[in-house]
């Protein structure tokens, strides 16, 4: 595991946690996290890892994904049912051969 690797692994585990101490469900917060931020900033080197948690473990990642890669390549009509929002961005990523 290289070093990005592991610093996302790491923020994304005090992520989740975080999330399940919280309860809390609003994106805002859930995004706004210190954690979350920090995996925003590591840019284009997590975005194949982004993309594997999302197929393995669909959560909301997607807004980093957006964010980082400027791209929403899901459809309106799949707008907040999280297993097709995973969906659509692994389809995406397996189309640039990202994952």
């Amino acid at each position: 595991m290289d070093s990005v690797e592991r610093r996302f692994r790491e923020c994304a585990r005090a992520w989740k946690e975080e999330c399940l101490r919280s309860g809390s469900s609003r994106l805002d917060e859930l995004c706004g996290s210190a954690h979350y931020r920090e995996i925003v900033s590591m840019g284009s080197s997590v975005v194949p890892l982004l993309l594997a948690e999302m197929e393995a473990r669909p959560d909301h990642w997607y807004i980093a994904l957006s964010e980082i890669t400027k791209e929403d390549p899901v459809p309106e009509r799949s707008h907040g049912k999280l297993g097709e929002i995973a969906a659509a961005w692994v389809g995406w990523g397996r189309a640039l051969r990202l994952i």
